[in-house]
Parts: structure tokens; sequence; C-alpha cells
């Protein structure tokens, strides 16, 4: 059995091999922000700064329910870096969803693998969904996201 340290190295690593995957993308949707703001989410603690977990979560709703891709919703997070005020934080789940980064970098590059990544979006941001109403009225208070 890996110890916690194995599978957080394990994780990693898969997340660095898809950031080099999506970084390198041809598709100028930038599929590369959805894994970052999967990745965050799903590995977010106490100690994570409540900016990337904001950032995480938004992203992931913006994705997930509002059809955004990674440039609209990398447009929403700059929009929001602007903004002077308090990062509120969020419930972290304790179950952060049933596909993480190891089972995407399984998947075959291409079609199959961009689509494993909307999937282990949808998964993590269905974990997170008790902070839905949090998240849209941070977007609605700042006219964002809609």
């Amino acid at each position: 059995m890996q110890s916690v340290r194995q599978e957080r190295s394990a994780a990693r690593d898969a997340y660095d091999e898809l950031c080099t995957y999506t970084l390198t993308h041809p598709d100028p949707s930038f599929i590369h922000q959805q894994v970052v703001d999967a990745f965050a989410a799903q590995n977010a603690s106490e100690t994570s700064k409540p900016i990337s977990v904001t950032f995480a979560l938004v992203g992931l709703y913006l994705h997930v329910e509002k059809g955004f891709n990674g440039r609209e919703v990398q447009r929403v997070h700059m929009q929001l870096a602007r903004q002077k005020h308090k990062w509120p934080s969020f419930s972290l789940p304790e179950a952060r969803g049933a596909i993480t980064a190891l089972d995407v970098i399984k998947t075959p590059e291409g079609t199959e693998r961009d689509r494993a990544i909307h999937d282990w979006c949808s998964a993590v941001w269905g974990a997170f969904v008790g902070n839905r109403e949090r998240i849209i009225s941070l977007l609605n208070n700042r006219r964002l996201g809609s």
C-alpha cells in the first residue's frame, strides 16, 4: 500500500505531465486552465491560499456549468485579480471527486484525454457543489461570469 506521501507525489507527477500536455495543446481554447483549476481544488487544504481555492472553484463553475473555455475562465480570473477585496474561504469536502490527475493521464492523448479532463473537472466541481451559491454570489457581486 502506498503511503500518503507517495500518493501525493504520484498525483503531482501526473499533474505535471498533464500540464506539459495541455501547454503544448494546439487547441486555442486553453484546456490547461481546466487542469490547473481541477488540481488546485482537488488538492486544496486548510493551508491553501484563499485566492487559489476561489479561482479554482470559479474556474470549475464557469467551465462545468456555464460552458466557458479556458481562455474565457482566464479572463474572469484576471478581472477578479484586479479587484481589491478579501478572498472568501470555502468548505473543503473530504471526498473531492472520483477522477484524479492519475486517471486522466492514463487516458490516450487527443480527444479521449481532453474529454477525461472535462470529466475530471465535472467530478471535482460535483464534490464542491455545496459552495455553488457562494461562487455565484461572488461573480454576481463583481458582475463577472454571466
